[in-house]
């Protein structure tokens, strides 16, 4: 399984951005995907997520109302949509994906539940 993320860029405080994850080999749909984001000097910290089945999300606190996940399984493809951007979300963003996900597993929000990584994308928030 490989993911390309890609989206990042240089946006204002208050803008919109959309990154995505391509995924190719395995079967999308039967994976739970994630996004995390690492800025620099920090540790990796979980941003969002889907199961498999797309019924489950979940978001960390600092971006609950702000970013929504998605997924496209006909495209193989997972979308962060973050929008009112703050200078705090620069980060390089990552995909993840779960690619032991059963039907019933809901979205993880913990790295180690995800096997596979892409590259990162990066975001620059400023002010």
């Amino acid at each position: 399984v490989q993911l390309q993320a890609s989206g990042g860029g240089l946006v204002q405080a208050g803008d919109s951005v959309t990154v995505s994850c391509a995924a190719s080999g395995g079967t999308f749909s039967r994976f739970g995907m994630g996004w995390f984001r690492q800025a620099p000097g920090k540790e990796r910290d979980f941003v969002a997520a889907i199961s498999r089945s797309g019924g489950d999300t979940r978001y960390a606190e600092a971006v609950k109302g702000r970013f929504t996940i998605s997924r496209d399984n006909a495209r193989k493809t997972a979308y962060l949509q973050m929008r009112s951007l703050k200078p705090e979300d620069t980060a390089t963003y990552y995909c993840a994906a779960d690619v032991t996900a059963i039907l019933t597993t809901g979205a993880q929000v913990t790295p180690r539940s995800y096997e596979y990584w892409g590259q990162g994308t990066l975001v620059t928030v400023s002010s």
